[in-house]
C-alpha cells in the first residue's frame, strides 16, 4: 500500500493523457522503421518489446540519449531465453544506472516520476536511496511482460480473426476503441496463473464457503470466458457492448494500478498499425508459432508478418 501510494500519481488519467503523444510518436517511429525495413517484421521484437520500454523510460525520466542502452538491458533482464548470468549483469547494469539517474533528478527535477521520488521521499528522508531504486525497477517489470505479450497477443487475435481486424481498421470514436481494446484484453487475457488472494472475512462463493485467512487463486481469464456474463464468450467481438467488465486488471483494492496506461499503449499500437499497414498478415502457419507457456505471462515467442 505504502509503495502504491508513492507510485501512483504517474498512473493518472491526466499524467497519462500528458504521455499520449509521446506514445503516438513512439508507436510511430516503431512502424517508420517496419515499413523501412519492410515488406516482413517479427511483431515481437519489433514492435511489441520495445513499445512497453520506451514508455517506462518516459515515464521515469529516462533522457533519449539513454534510451538504447536502457532498452537492450531490459529485454536481456526480461528474456527467458538468455543465459542466467547474461540476466543477471543486465539487471545490475539497470541498477546500477538508476542509482547514478537519481544524482541527475537531484540536480534537476522533472515531471518525471524518479523526480518525484527523490524530491518527495529521499530529500524527505522517508525512503532510502535503495528503496527508490527498488520501487523504479519495479516500475519497469510489472508492465513489461504484460504489455509487450498482450500487443502481440493482441496482433495476433486480429490476424486470425479479418473481420476483427477491419472494425480495428475503421473509423472508431475514443469510446469504440476503448471498447475494442477492453475486448482484446478479455479474450486474450494474458495472466494465465491467476491472482492469490487471502480472504478477510467468511465468504460464499458458487455455493462454497471460504472462511477467513483461507487462500485463494482466483482465476480471472477463465472469469472473462463465463457465458453468464459474456454471450457466446468464447467469440472475439470488438463492438462488445460490456466488454469494459472484463477481469484483465483484477478488481477492488488490487486493481492494477498501471490499467489506463496499459489500456491507452494499447489502443494507440493497435489502431496505428491496422491504419498504417492495413494490409498486414502472418507470413508463416499459425500452426509452427511457438507460445510461451512457461512464464507467468502467457505469450508468443516470435511473430512474423508481411504485407
Amino acid at each position: 500500500g505504502e509503495q502504491k501510494r508513492m507510485l501512483v500519481r504517474d498512473f493518472t488519467i491526466k499524467r497519462v493523457e500528458e504521455m499520449r503523444p509521446a506514445i503516438q510518436q513512439l508507436v510511430d517511429r516503431l512502424i517508420d522503421d517496419m515499413l523501412a525495413k519492410g515488406p516482413t517484421a517479427d511483431i515481437v521484437t519489433d514492435f511489441a518489446v520495445p513499445i512497453p520500454t520506451m514508455v517506462i523510460c518516459e515515464i521515469l525520466g529516462v533522457p533519449y540519449e539513454d534510451q538504447d542502452f536502457f532498452k537492450e538491458n531490459t529485454e536481456v533482464c526480461m528474456s527467458s531465453d538468455r543465459p542466467a548470468e547474461e540476466a543477471v549483469a543486465a539487471a545490475n547494469a539497470l541498477s546500477a544506472y538508476l542509482d547514478k539517474l537519481i544524482d541527475v533528478k537531484d540536480a534537476n527535477p522533472q515531471n518525471d516520476l524518479l523526480s518525484r521520488l527523490v524530491i518527495d521521499e529521499l530529500r524527505t528522508g522517508k525512503t532510502t536511496r535503495k528503496d527508490v531504486v527498488e520501487m523504479a525497477r519495479l516500475v519497469l517489470i510489472a508492465g513489461h511482460d504484460t504489455t509487450a505479450n498482450m500487443v502481440a497477443l493482441g496482433t495476433l487475435a486480429l490476424l486470425t480473426h479479418p473481420d476483427q481486424a477491419a472494425v480495428m481498421r475503421s473509423d472508431l470514436s475514443r469510446a469504440e476503441l476503448t471498447l475494442a481494446v477492453n475486448e482484446l484484453f478479455r479474450w486474450v487475457n494474458v495472466t494465465h496463473t491467476g491472482r492469490r488472494r487471502v480472504a478477510t472475512e467468511d465468504v460464499e462463493v458458487g455455493g462454497q464457503l471460504i472462511r477467513a485467512g483461507e487462500g485463494v487463486i482466483v482465476m480471472t481469464s477463465i472469469a472473462d470466458r463465463d457465458e453468464r456474463v459474456f454471450a457466446e464468450a468464447d467469440k472475439l467481438d470488438l463492438r462488445r457492448a460490456n466488454a469494459r467488465t472484463c477481469m484483465a486488471f483484477g478488481a477492488g483494492d488490487h486493481r492494477c494500478m498501471g490499467a489506463y496506461l496499459s489500456q491507452t499503449e494499447m489502443e494507440i499500437a493497435f489502431e496505428t498499425l491496422w491504419k498504417r499497414i492495413p494490409a498486414l498478415t502472418l507470413a508463416v502457419p499459425f500452426e509452427t508459432l511457438r507460445f510461451r507457456e512457461e512464464g507467468v505471462v502467457y505469450g508468443v515467442h516470435s511473430l512474423p508478418v508481411t504485407w
